[in-house]
């Protein structure tokens, strides 16, 4: 008897057991409908024209697996000869799903699902490194080294308005707030801001000590890190008073000639805590690291396997990725692997983002320029 009462109570569990777990999904199914896939997209030939650093396209990289190559995405982007044109310039609007990449000549826009263009544009002057508003809805994109920014619909590529600056229009940063865009003419020694509501240029920082190349901000918008021409080191700007601050020069290290870009410094970013600000030094092959509380304490020095024309960030600040290839540590300097193509041939870019993606879905993106995310 009690043999069979113990059996019917395990028929009663066993049922139970069915019954609520009839209308859920195995655990394993779960986890994966759940679980935060997080990919580095690298446009190439991001270096110049040279498709001996990664080919053509868009190179994916698992991040959370040792950044291991995933796939390449084909692009177009070409010169007038059908050869691959340079990438100027990557960026995303995650409510229209799509990643944007821009070649000397053209804008595309790319469907991050399906990987399909959905279509490219020519613009008269060419573009360069453009930025994207917070709500995804619009593009600053600078002419190439021309005199003109483009503001651009970023679902239909429509030209909205043309601003006109100086000479040479180049990096471009949308603020956090999407209240203004700061743009950078590399012939100025002044970083130029508009107003995004008018589109109209509305200030400008500086002067600063001679033409500004790569900069960065804050996220709260009230300094500008910037490197300028024939400085190994950087200049700090007050945002919001339009004066620059300070100067501060890489100590231990003498400049030397680049092969790229002109500048010692081409390359500088802030890690999303803001913590530290990390600069490139093309001719001595290194990412100087500072700290950023005055007097911008020089922490230590990075040797890299070739010469840095910029440097980004992980969202989560874990990774620093300059543009020579390396994946680092950013917390312990440790170099942890190097980016390889499905040919396992060198990867090198100018032009990275991270993207996020949830159920099959980009949910959350990075920025080329390593600008700070501390809001409040």
């Amino acid at each position: 008897m009690k043999s069979k009462t113990g059996i019917f109570i395990l028929l009663l569990f066993s049922a139970f057991i069915l019954l609520i777990s009839a209308d859920k999904p195995p655990l394993h199914d779960v986890a994966a409908s759940t679980n935060l896939k997080r990919y580095l997209y690298v446009g190439v030939p991001g270096i110049r024209d040279y498709l001996g650093y990664g080919g053509h396209g868009i190179l994916v990289f698992d991040i959370d697996n040792n950044h291991r190559f995933v796939k390449r995405i084909p692009v177009n982007g070409f010169h007038p000869d059908k050869t691959p044109s340079n990438v100027k310039g990557i960026a995303v609007s995650i409510p229209l799903n799509s990643i944007y990449i821009s070649t000397v000549e053209s804008l595309q826009r790319i469907d991050l699902t399906t990987e399909k263009i959905i279509w490219e544009k020519f613009f008269e002057g060419g573009c360069d490194r453009m930025s994207i508003s917070p709500d995804g809805k619009t593009m600053y994109l600078p002419s190439f080294e021309n005199k003109f920014w483009n503001v651009v619909d970023c679902n239909t590529g429509d030209i909205i308005k043309k601003i006109e600056v100086f000479k040479r229009s180049h990096n471009t940063i949308y603020g956090p707030s999407g209240n203004h865009v700061y743009l950078d003419d590399i012939a100025s020694s002044w970083l130029y801001v508009a107003d995004t509501k008018k589109h109209e240029l509305v200030n400008k920082i500086g002067p600063f000590g001679n033409f500004v190349r790569p900069f960065t901000i804050n996220g709260k918008e009230t300094l500008v890190y910037a490197t300028i021409d024939s400085l190994l080191g950087f200049e700090v700007a007050d945002l919001k008073t339009g004066n620059k601050l300070t100067r501060v020069e890489v100590q231990g290290w003498e400049p030397g000639p680049v092969r790229r870009h002109g500048n010692p410094s081409h390359g500088i970013g802030l890690t999303p805590d803001e913590k530290e600000l990390w600069l490139a030094d093309g001719h001595n092959m290194r990412m100087h690291v500072f700290n950023t509380i005055e007097p911008y304490q020089q922490l230590t020095t990075i040797p890299l396997q070739d010469m840095p024309g910029w440097i980004s960030f992980s969202i989560d600040g874990k990774y620093a990725y300059p543009s020579s290839g390396e994946v680092i540590d950013a917390k312990t300097r440790k170099i942890l692997t190097k980016l390889q193509d499905e040919f396992y041939n060198h990867v090198e870019s100018e032009k990275m983002v991270e993207i996020d993606f949830k159920d099959g879905k980009a949910v959350k993106a990075g920025d080329q320029f390593a600008v700070g995310r501390v809001i409040k």
